[in-house]
């Protein structure tokens, strides 16, 4: 299984430290890579920001992955659910699979528009860092999940 993280914006030192640890738990499962695209100064306007920010997204996406897209907007998912939802996938052949994460003003509509999933991680509001260290997080649980092994350390 291949995991993409593609998102906007570098980690600050104090989120680092989590998503190493998460990547080094997920790698014995899957081939994990996270990209990283730059963030718009918010001073260019919400409009030029997400258009900008798309462009830049897309351009790490890959044809062909299953792309899952974060936005608040998104349908929710236990993390029983999520584990059950990618293992669906596989078994309809899916081994690759993208994770869009937007930056501060969220995702251009050609983003998502691409979607073949759009998940929200909550009706909460997250910081965009913090964001992918759950959405790290989750992809380990499901992977244990779905293996039966037990995730809670």
């Amino acid at each position: 299984m291949r995991l993409t993280v593609i998102c906007v914006g570098r980690l600050s030192r104090e989120y680092v430290a989590v998503v190493d640890h998460y990547l080094r738990l997920l790698r014995p499962y899957a081939t994990v890579e996270v990209r990283e695209v730059s963030e718009v100064p918010l001073s260019h306007g919400s409009e030029k920001v997400l258009s900008a920010e798309g462009v830049l997204l897309m351009r790490h996406m890959r044809p062909g992955a299953y792309t899952i897209v974060l936005d608040r907007g998104g349908r929710e998912f236990t993390s029983e659910a999520l584990s059950a939802r990618l293992a669906e996938e596989k078994l309809y052949g899916r081994s690759d699979f993208q994770f869009i994460l937007g930056g501060a003003l969220g995702l251009d509509k050609r983003v998502l528009g691409s979607a073949d999933l759009v998940w929200s991680l909550s009706r909460l509001t997250f910081p965009h860092q913090l964001a992918r260290c759950v959405v790290l997080e989750q992809l380990y649980r499901a992977v244990r999940i779905e293996r039966g092994e037990p995730y809670h350390h």
